[in-house]
């Protein structure tokens, strides 16, 4: 796949997916037209033979794997992850409250979320619904209302002079999206929105019983390429599913003769600790069951190297002062290593190492990145996964601006320089000498 077509696919696949489910979704239907085969953790898989799978956890974690034909423990595994999850407003579960004959949602925020871009925004709703058919039978749908349905409407700075100095934004009373305007009579009934929705997409949920939901607000501006020369992506949850969609293009277009691995956890954003999250026994029970014997799998994981990618920060023009003055990643330069010395990022030397020669070899450009030392310094899954296997471990990222942003900024080469790089590692043989950085 070339470079404008990457882009436009990635672009494509951004805008339809405004949560960690239906990102799954999508990767699982890209998987499935590249011969990937799902199997399910509820099944007796036996030992797998040679082939492509995945599998899915809670519809919003996701692991795919190659599996070549040769002795795990001698040629080890190429392990690489990102997280599906980003932040946003999340809906409450009982959310409706009309005030003012306006009829609101309560919502909280997942993540951390910069806030003040989320105002005055078009806002839609996603996420997944359960319900109760007829017949009694229990459903699960992924909802999304595809347009504009929500705003947070800031307050006239007519009444409220001090609103460019810096006003802290309450997560409680400030935040509380307008949906629709009421009548006298009418009762605050979210569960009958959801059930009307249903309804247009599935004509056999009519008297559907809502059951419960995790449903987010998301903007309806979809992504697109931006800058005079179209230089730059522009959109929601680049941070990470650009790096989600990233490794599985790399994994698909990879040389299948190689032993590899995918694994898209949900819910770094808020730690991880999850049963889909890094903190979780996902990717440790699938190795667990795609080998076996422990022996075998410690000295697999031995000759193995796990790549964490997640996004990190370009150096942005305005406050260059909040940047290392001699790590200043810059969009479209490449792939950002990511060092820091508390083991927030879990690079070592012999990973970085190990990177620079793979990059170097396929024509990658390469950066590094650090955190100021008076700075406190975000984490990813990477230190998480890395202490959890015991595995060799990298941290990358595509620069980006606006990270944590309802609307983020990256470089439009740098998801494609992203995906080569995964897919040169996923194409490694065990025998080449890029290996012996590991040794």
């Amino acid at each position: 796949m070339d470079q404008l077509r990457f882009t436009s696919t990635l672009l494509d696949f951004l805008g339809a997916s405004p949560t960690p489910f239906h990102a799954v979704r999508n990767l699982r239907n890209l998987l499935d037209a590249h011969g990937f085969a799902e199997i399910r953790e509820q099944d007796d898989w036996g030992l797998l033979p040679p082939g492509r799978f995945f599998l899915r956890r809670n519809d919003s974690s996701l692991i795919a794997v190659g599996l070549a034909d040769s002795l795990l423990a001698e040629t080890g595994l190429r392990m690489a992850g990102a997280h599906t999850d980003s932040p946003c407003l999340k809906i409450k579960p009982a959310p409706a409250q009309i005030n003012h004959s306006l009829l609101q949602l309560g919502v909280e925020t997942y993540g951390g979320a910069l806030l003040a871009p989320w105002f005055d925004r078009d806002l839609s709703i996603a996420g997944r619904v359960l319900w109760q058919d007829q017949e009694g039978a229990v459903r699960t749908t992924l909802l999304d209302f595809k347009r504009p349905v929500a705003v947070i409407p800031s307050l006239a700075i007519h009444l409220n002079r001090e609103a460019n100095d810096q006003k802290p934004v309450n997560k409680q009373t400030d935040l509380v999206p307008i949906i629709m305007q009421t009548g006298p009579d009418q009762e605050a009934d979210f569960a009958a929105i959801l059930a009307a929705e249903l309804l247009r997409e599935h004509p056999e949920a009519r008297q559907a019983k809502i059951l419960d939901h995790e449903l987010v607000l998301y903007d309806c501006q979809q992504p697109a390429l931006l800058g005079v020369n179209k230089e730059f992506i522009s959109g929601g949850r680049l941070d990470n599913l650009l790096s989600c969609f990233a490794l599985i293009r790399g994994l698909i277009e990879a040389d299948s003769r190689q032993n590899c691995l995918v694994v898209l956890n949900d819910h770094e954003e808020v730690g991880s600790m999850s049963t889909c999250g890094a903190q979780g026994r996902f990717l440790q029970s699938v190795l667990e069951r795609l080998i076996p014997d422990v022996s075998t799998r410690q000295r697999c994981l031995h000759k193995s190297l796990f790549i964490s990618a997640d996004n990190a920060h370009a150096v942005h023009p305005n406050f260059p002062d909040r940047h290392d003055k001699g790590h200043l990643p810059r969009m479209n330069g490449g792939p950002a290593i990511k060092y820091n010395a508390g083991q927030r990022y879990a690079t070592s030397s012999r990973s970085g190492a190990f990177f620079r020669l793979l990059a170097e070899r396929a024509g990658i450009p390469v950066q590094e990145f650090v955190m100021r030392s008076d700075l406190a310094c975000g984490s990813t899954l990477g230190p998480i996964t890395a202490a959890e296997l015991g595995v060799t471990t990298i941290d990358i990222g595509a620069p980006t601006l606006a990270m944590h942003s309802i609307r983020e900024l990256a470089g439009a080469t740098d998801p494609w320089y992203l995906a080569r790089s995964l897919q040169a590692f996923f194409s490694t043989a065990a025998d080449d000498p890029v290996w012996q950085c590991l040794a």
